[in-house]
Order: structure tokens, then sequence, then C-alpha cells
């Protein structure tokens, strides 16, 4: 959102410097992304000079252009092709230096390069008053006064007053700050100065009847204000008005829209002008129309209206989707000569499905949707008629027509000292918590000696509770004021909790690094994916109240439905080589908890792994290898590995799940930490997927807790070498090897260092019902270089315990 320095003077006149402004406004959670300096225009004429036209003769091959020789106080003079029929020798020009950024009246933008206009170099470019933005003239090029020096900056030449626009990050909640005004609201509270509005005094309804309202849907049009005024004459807006729209990137349309748009970015309240000529039988009715009714909109796209869309109709049609966007023959063009204003405040949700339902965003949606301020209309209303009469003529007729027949309550919150303390960490003075209450507009309805009573304001929609008055208080009182205590106790044996984000950008770094693609998706899905799944019951599902569609209409209980989303976008777009993974969060609802009056929602972290067709594109320096489960494993077991979990110490059951083909589930203590599968023919199906998909999901918090559990300890590096010794195991097929790897580490704990399966072996002369494992151990001391006794000793106690506890025979 632009907000213009100038601007904000004129309700807060003393203030500071527009760097000092910039970093109030950031401390007060109004964030500035940039800060620009402008000449009063946009860009401020950067690079745009006063040049002297020293030569103009004819193009050698072109009638209409002309090669000048333009001094812009260089060096040398520039060459510039030129086709304005009014450039000549001796004249003062406006010259755009290669470089400069133009923005034309019309909205467009160019920035000047070096050309080449038929054969003939050109160094710049001579300006018309539309390419400077400062009129609508292209009749030739803009003349200056004979005075002027070359190579002054056009600003300077122009007496233009410098600005500065400030670009604010405004986040949903902060709609209040949507107005210039708003921002020097927040700007005197923190400052201790007060903001004043242009009086309205000024304004006298008139006699006569002016146009009439009705609303037959006041819950979806709370309120409704309007006033009729005859007598306007339509035409350009004056430059103080046009310089005020240029300043924070709007087009000035004409005397009687800029105005309504004057006011929305003044105040922060949408304003609609019609012209009444187009107001069939002079009366204004608020209701909803026809379910798949046409309507033309301004753009002059149809589209077809829902029974849910709030329309303004005249006595006869629709003439404006309420609070969203104008019809076609709705505004209010030259030949206007008397206008209907009008101020409302129309109920959030109704904008909000409107607009997402026609894919609309504008600045009325903008507002509307996060919640306007109802008690405005009549403000905005006599500040725009003030207005249009100042500068389009005019007289009111009639009296304003308000219909507010159920007024919005403000918000009442109980504020108690005690507890605005420990959630801010420092104890505020009573007094000074009300002058900064008072500053934001808060009326202090009750007071004792542990708290008080305070109304917020209509306009902060998001004040609600006692936590967000705190907040608001803290934002004036400013976060740095708020000490960090000196000193902190802490226990020498407490175990220092994971940084989060950094171990999972450890992670992202390494899969990145791997091979692996990044993925973001929507936390909210489709809940026909989970209805056809035994994994997922209906009574554990969190279902959005108000969905934007069917496609998102739960919260997402596993991260593998958006991954085999991403799967098939790609696969049909001819990727199907594809390595994915994705962080995000899984949401479940818990109906025993409910029933029990426990907290019933729980969401939790997860990793999940995505792997299909070949596990690397084709190359003459490798050969290329299909992806599969075990390849998939590997990175999973290695991810363990990373937050010292040796995969071997966990849990490992096959994966029941209609989901899977086949997999197995990996859990520590109990806890299921990583589940990884192989998708089955039936969920490749529901995603039309026809090759492999191997994947993988990882307990985020469940890794981070076993991590937290594991035991760093540090050595220094071994002075003696290590051993390495082979067994072949003949086996049961029942034994795994995670049975075999627990034995040697209970058998050896001191000399053995690994344990590696490099060969399975079935078939041949085994036994059914046998195979053979190839082990090998890797044996190591701290103290000496093992000798051959001592190797043959720990390797036939080995031996002794596989063919105790696991039945294992030396092959």
């Amino acid at each position: 959102m632009k907000i213009s320095y100038n601007w904000l003077k004129e309700y807060v006149p003393c203030l500071e410097s527009p760097a000092r402004v910039a970093e109030l406004l950031t401390a007060i959670g109004l964030e500035v992304e940039s800060a620009e300096e402008t000449g009063g225009v946009r860009g401020g004429f950067a690079g745009v000079v006063a040049g002297h036209v020293l030569e103009c003769v004819q193009h050698p091959d072109a009638d209409r252009l002309r090669v000048t020789k333009v001094d812009v106080g260089a060096a040398e003079p520039l060459q510039i092709v030129c086709g304005a029929p009014n450039v000549a020798a001796g004249q003062k020009v406006p010259v755009a230096t290669i470089g400069a950024t133009l923005y034309f009246a019309n909205g467009e933008e160019i920035k000047i390069k070096r050309s080449k206009l038929r054969g003939v170099d050109s160094l710049g470019m001579i300006c018309a008053e539309d390419e400077l933005g400062v009129g609508a003239s292209h009749d030739g090029i803009m003349v200056l006064d004979a005075n002027v020096k070359p190579g002054t900056p056009l600003r300077d030449v122009l007496h233009v007053e410098t600005d500065t626009i400030f670009e604010i990050g405004l986040t949903p909640n902060r709609i209040d700050a949507a107005s210039h005004f708003g921002v020097a609201r927040d700007l005197a509270a923190v400052l201790g100065l007060e903001a004043q509005l242009p009086s309205t005094a000024a304004f006298s309804e008139g006699p006569g009847h002016g146009v009439a309202v009705t609303v037959e849907n006041t819950a979806a049009c709370p309120r409704y204000s309007g006033i009729t005024i005859q007598g306007v004459k339509v035409q350009d807006s004056p430059e103080w008005l046009q310089k005020r729209l240029k300043a924070i990137g709007l087009r000035p349309i004409n005397n009687v829209v800029d105005v309504t748009n004057f006011v929305l970015h003044e105040v922060g309240q949408p304003l609609h002008a019609f012209d009444v000529a187009h107001v069939d039988g002079r009366q204004i009715v608020v209701r909803t129309c026809k379910d798949g009714a046409p309507f033309v909109t301004l753009d002059g796209v149809t589209r077809k209206l829902s029974d849910h869309d709030l329309m303004i109709c005249s006595a006869s049609q629709p003439m404006c989707i309420a609070g969203v966007f104008g019809g076609l023959n709705a505004g209010v063009t030259g030949t206007a000569t008397e206008v209907f204003l009008e101020s409302a405040y129309f109920n959030p949700v109704w904008v909000r499905k409107t607009a997402r339902r026609h894919g609309l965003n504008t600045d009325a949606s903008f507002r509307y949707e996060r919640g306007a301020d109802p008690a405005i209309t009549l403000y905005a209303l006599k500040r725009a008629a003030l207005l249009i009469q100042e500068v389009a003529g005019g007289t009111v007729v009639g009296k304003i027509a308000d219909c507010y027949p159920q007024p919005v309550q403000p918000a009442t919150v109980q504020l108690r000292f005690d507890r605005m303390a420990r959630l801010i960490g420092k104890a505020i003075p009573p007094e000074q918590i009300k002058r900064i209450l008072t500053a934001l507009d808060f009326v202090i309805t009750g007071e004792d000696a542990g708290g008080l009573v305070a109304s917020a304001p209509t306009y902060r929609v998001d004040v609600t509770r006692e936590a967000d008055v705190v907040e608001e208080l803290l934002r004036i009182y400013g976060y740095n004021n708020v000490e960090i205590p000196g000193a902190i106790q802490i226990s020498v044996n407490a175990r220092r909790r994971p940084d989060k984000e950094r171990l999972q950008d450890v992670i992202s770094d390494y899969l990145t690094a791997n091979g692996f693609y990044e993925m973001m998706n929507n936390s909210l899905t489709k809940g026909e994916y989970y209805t056809k799944w035994a994994a997922f019951p209906a009574s554990q599902e969190v279902k959005i109240h108000n969905p934007l569609s069917s496609d998102l209409n739960v919260m997402r209980r596993t991260l593998l439905f958006g991954g085999l989303e991403a799967i098939t976008r790609n696969i049909n777009r001819q990727a199907s080589d594809l390595k994915l993974y994705e962080f995000g969060n899984t949401s479940f609802y818990d109906p025993e908890k409910a029933d029990r009056g426990l907290a019933a929602y729980t969401e939790t972290a997860c990793l999940a792994l995505f792997m299909t067709g070949m596990t690397h594109e084709q190359s003459w320096a490798k050969k290329q290898e299909a992806s599969g489960f075990f390849v998939l494993k590997g990175y999973v077991e290695k991810i363990c590995a990373r937050f010292g979990v040796n995969s071997y110490n966990l849990e490992t059951a096959a994966a029941d799940s209609d989901l899977f083909s086949d997999g197995i589930v990996l859990r520590w203590k109990s806890k299921p930490l990583a589940t990884i599968a192989v998708a089955s023919h039936a969920l490749r199906k529901q995603f039309d997927i026809k090759q492999d998909v191997y994947m993988a999901e990882i307990g985020w918090d469940v890794l981070l807790e076993a991590q937290q559990a594991q035991r760093v300890l540090f050595a220094e590096l071994p002075k003696f070498p290590e051993v390495r010794r082979d067994l072949a195991l003949v086996v049961d097929e029942a034994v795994t090897f995670a049975q075999l790897y627990a034995v040697s580490f209970k058998t050896e704990k001191r000399l053995l260092k690994q344990v590696n399966l490099f060969d399975v072996y079935r078939g041949g002369k085994l036994p059914a019902g046998k195979k053979q494992y190839a082990l090998g151990f890797t044996l190591q001391s701290a103290d000496k270089t093992l000798a051959d006794q001592d190797i043959e000793r720990l390797m036939n106690n080995l031996l002794k315990a596989f063919e105790r506890e696991a039945g294992a025979v030396l092959r």
C-alpha cells in the first residue's frame, strides 16, 4: 500500500522527517518495505533534464522525423531523433536521458535506451506533456522557458514539490491503516500528537427529494448511506487532486470519480458515484438477484450472478455488484449532470465470497472483505459531497439517505493490570495505559484498582480480546522499551531445545544437494481424497465451516495427497523423473478427547519424500537407475542418522494401509517416526499416475524428540588401525538384519565399531526356509593394535551369540 508523506502532513502537520516516519511506522507494526523520494509525480522526473536544441535538421530517410543536437549540460551534445512537429533549434526542452523511466499519463511506462530510428542513432528522448505525466497533450514537445540552463533537473525547472512515498506491507488484520488518515492516526498516537480530519461542518442538506434508497437485505448490508447532487460539471480534476492521486500511482479519470478515489485513500471508506440518468425510477434498491442472472461489469465481461451476490439495483435492473465492482453503465462519464453518492458498510463475508466467486479483486473489495468502519459512512459521504461541489459545482438535493436499522456495537474488553504485566513482561503505569488507549480512540467505560473496561473503536475489527488490547498498547508504548531481564537462571544439566528451523534448513540442504526439489502445497485440501480410504476415518476430519470451494473444504491429514497432485501435474508436463520433498503440518480431530472436554484438535509437523521415474537425468558419466523402495529408504535412514538416530535401533513393522502395496513403519519408543511405502495401484489410479511412486512420511516432532534423547559423545581420533572381518551366516527367513545387528553390539560394545550387511543369498543348496546373510564387522581399539588372537576371540564370541539367539550357522 502506497502512502504519501506530504499527504500525511495534512492530518499531522508536525511530522518528523520521512526517514524518522518510516522508522516509527515499522516500530508500530506498519512495516515500511520501501521509501521512494519523488518529485510529486510518479518517478519524480529522475533522469529528465532541461536541454537546449542546438541544431534541428530533416531525417535523411523519414519525412516526419528530425535529427537534433541537444545540449544537456554534458561534455558533448546528444543526438536525438524526434518526431514532434514543433521541435526547432533554439528551444529549451525536457530531455529524458538514457536510463530514465517515463511514466505516461495513460499509465504506460518506458525506459529510455540507446536506439536507432531509420538508421540514425538516438541517445535520448525529447518529451511531450503526457510522456512526463504532467498533462494530456501530445500535440508536440513541451517547450520550457528560454532562460533555463541546460542540464537543470526538470523537477527544479517545474518547481515540483518533492514527496516521499512509503510502501507499507499491511498485515490482514490492520485494515484500519489502509488509508492516509489511518496511518496518520497511529503516528499521532506514538508521537503524542492529535490527528485532525478535515471539517465537514460546511455540508448542508438541500431542498427537494433525492434518489430514494431501500435496503432489502440488511444482513448483507447493515448500513447504506447516500446523497444526491445535481448540476455537476464533469471534467478533468484540478491539479492538486490529480497530484495527490498520481503520487500513490492512481490515474486520474474525472473530477467526480477522482473525489471518490481520494476519499477512499484518505479515510479508507469505499465510495461509488452513480449517474442518476441511469438510475431508473430514481430509486436505489439493495438486494440479491435471481441465480444465473447475467450482468455486464465495468470491464465489459458478462457474469452469471448468484442469488448470494448482493447487488445495488435501480427500480428495474442491477447496476453494481455491492462492494466489489461496478456495472458497465453505472459510472460517471462526461455527460453526467446529476450524481448519487453511495457510502455503505457491507458484510465482509458476503463481499469476500462474491469477490472470490467472480475472481475479482478491487480496492473496494480489499477493504470491505477485511472489515470497513460502519461509523464513518456519513463523514465520508459529506467529505466527498463537499469536494465534488468544490471541483465540479452542483448543489445537494434532499436529505441524506441513511439506512442503519441495527447499529454495530463496539467490542468491550476488560483489561486487568496484573495480567497485562505478565503478558508484556513489565508493569506499565495505569495513567500511561489510559493515555495510550485514549490516543488510539478507545473509550474507557469503567475503572477500578485492578484494571479497566474499554470499548474499541468500530474501525478496529480485529480487537475483541484482552490480548488484542495489550498488543495495541505495546505497539505504541514500544517493544524496545520492554527490558530484557539482566540475569536468566538456567540449569547446567538442562538439555538445549532443538532449533526446528535450523534443523529443517539442514535437512533441506541435504535433500536439495541430492537432487530433490522442495514443494509447498496448500494445507487446505479436498475432503473427497479421504473418504475412499480406511486409513483416514471420517471422525478425525477437520472441516472448514466456510470453504472457498469443495476442493479446499478440509485440513489435510497427510502430506501424501499433495505430493501426488504435484507428481500428476509434473508428469502431465513431460517431467516424469521426480524427487520431491515437503515440510508441512497435518491436522486431526479426536472426538474421544472432545467428549472428555479435552483439546480435541492436534497439529503435527511432517516431512514427506517422493520418488518416481529415474533417480537422475541421463548422462554419459553415470548410468541411469530407477527409483526404488530401498533407494528412498536409504534417504530416510540418512536423515535419521543426521539426527543421531540409528535406524537399526528403531522398531520395524509392516505398513498396514490400503494406501500402500508394500511398506514399513519405523517406530521410536512405540511412536511412529517414519512410514516408507510404495503407492498402491488404486491410489495411483485416483491421481491418474501410471508409473510406480515411492513415498515416505516422517514425523518431524517425533524425530526431534528422538534426537533430543541421543547422547552426543566426543572422542579423539583413533591412533590405531581398524580391522575388517566377514561372516556368512545361514539363518531362518524370519530372522532380520536388525536382530543380528542388535546381538552384535550387545555382545561386544568396546571394540566393535560397525556392522554392515553386504549380501543376501537364497536358493541354490540352501535348505527351504533359509537364507544367507553376509555380514562385515569393523573392529578397532583405542589403546592398541588388535592382535590376531584378540580378533579371533571376539569373532568366536559373536558367532556363539548368533547361534544362541538367532539360530545362525556359519556357512
